[in-house]
């Protein structure tokens, strides 16, 4: 894969930020696609975006239904977001589309994070983020390959052909 002829693709470094599961998944999806491509890949995992990291919650995430003026209902029809509010909707919203995303049969996080690291990938996770929320390297799914410092993160990012994407 190149952007150009000449500068190829060496290496992408994806951080992901947010716990929402089309966040989670942005990031999942362009992580693998990346290790399939034989691209080397990176994924570091921060503030709530840790939940896709963290055993307990990685197969739980929710879907962001407040303030997503994108979110669309079965039919294609969008969903105003004032209801967002109702009480439940952000369940019932989070059934839909991991129904919709089984459908397709996209796996569930704890499995896409093992498609990663099967092929190459590493999983990372911020040592500012774990030390807020009070998590330990326990906490972590097994594929996690360690808790990095945002320049730690950099040294790995680095190298001609490196891209860092931010999701």
């Amino acid at each position: 894969m190149t952007t150009e002829k000449n500068n190829p693709i060496k290496k992408v470094n994806i951080i992901c930020a947010k716990g929402a599961i089309e966040d989670v998944y942005a990031t999942l999806v362009m992580g693998n696609g990346a290790v399939m491509e034989g691209i080397e890949t990176n994924l570091f995992f921060t503030f709530f975006g840790l939940d896709a990291i963290v055993k307990t919650r990685m197969d739980k995430l929710h879907t962001g239904v407040i303030g997503n003026p994108a979110l669309r209902l079965p039919g294609g029809l969008r969903m105003p977001t004032w209801m967002g509010v109702i009480p439940g909707m952000e369940a019932f919203t989070s059934w839909m589309m991991k129904s919709q995303m089984a459908q397709l049969d996209i796996p569930p996080v704890s499995e896409f994070l093992d498609l990663i690291t099967a092929g190459g990938g590493n999983i990372y996770a911020c040592k500012l983020a774990m030390d807020m929320f009070k998590f330990k390297p326990e906490d972590l799914s097994e594929h996690v390959s360690g808790v990095l410092t945002i320049g730690e993160f950099y040294e790995k990012a680095g190298g001609e052909g490196s891209q860092i994407i931010f999701t």
